[in-house]
């Protein structure tokens, strides 16, 4: 079977400085797979690029097997790719069931004009967008928050809530970007297992770049690490934490 991603040697330069040089990988329909690197590796160049807001110098990024790169990043969900931020980009003054409809649009084939007319079949779209929503957040345990502005939530509820939103597009492939970032020891273990249950649970393929050592360790199938924007590693989380190129790329720069 086919990849359902497939980066492939992708280079992006920011006024002479290397971001990303000739990064290679392929994702497989399914899995967990952890981008790792210290910082300044070229992980968050390397989500953007897959999220569009990036276009590589040179080298192709192919979903089902169709390059994105000709696609605008307000087009890039439509296709099945959903993503959380590592700063949330949660609309503070809306509501939690809001927020989550917003990411739902993507999937809409509503347009102002019809929305204005209130045309039957917006109207269906609502309905199926809020049925999803709910769902969601059911799913995710924010049944008590719905009503409530994202404003006035404790930051981890706030985490959830974002996830909520990069799901209820019904996303195939799920782009986490730090999602242990200001979280506590204990958010983060559930977050482990979250993680995992949303791939079991959904049939998603999971991307995710972490600081957070033990968590991306413990629930990746694969892992992929870079530094200074080459891929240095990839393979099983054991064989990557064993990596003299990895230990060195950590312990040098002391950011682990």
């Amino acid at each position: 079977m086919a990849p359902l991603l497939s980066v492939r040697d992708v280079a992006v330069r920011f006024d002479g400085i290397v971001a990303l040089d000739g990064v290679s990988f392929d994702l497989d329909r399914g899995l967990i797979v952890g981008l790792i690197g210290p910082n300044g590796a070229g992980k968050t160049t390397l989500f953007n690029c897959l999220s569009r807001l990036y276009t590589p110098n040179s080298g192709d990024i192919l979903f089902e097997g169709t390059s994105i790169l000709s696609r605008p990043a307000h087009r890039i969900a439509e296709l099945g790719i959903g993503r959380t931020f590592q700063n949330l980009a949660l609309f503070g003054n809306l509501s939690v069931i809001d927020n989550i409809h917003i990411g739902g649009h993507c999937r809409s084939r509503s347009d102002y004009l019809s929305d204005a007319l209130h045309l039957p079949w917006t109207r269906r779209g609502e309905a199926a967008l809020d049925g999803r929503a709910r769902d969601i957040i059911a799913y995710l345990g924010l049944d008590e928050v719905t009503r409530m502005r994202v404003a006035d939530l404790p930051f981890g509820t706030q985490k959830r809530v974002e996830l909520a939103r990069a799901l209820v597009s019904s996303p195939q492939l799920l782009l986490l970007d730090e999602p242990a970032s200001g979280l506590s020891h204990e958010e983060v273990e559930a977050l482990g297992a979250t993680i995992r249950q949303i791939r079991d649970d959904r049939a998603l393929t999971i991307l995710v770049v972490e600081h957070h050592m033990s968590l991306v360790m413990s629930i990746s199938d694969r892992v992929v690490a870079l530094n200074f924007g080459r891929k240095i590693a990839e393979g099983s989380p054991a064989r990557v934490q064993q990596d003299p190129e990895v230990v060195n790329a950590y312990l040098g720069t002391g950011r682990a």
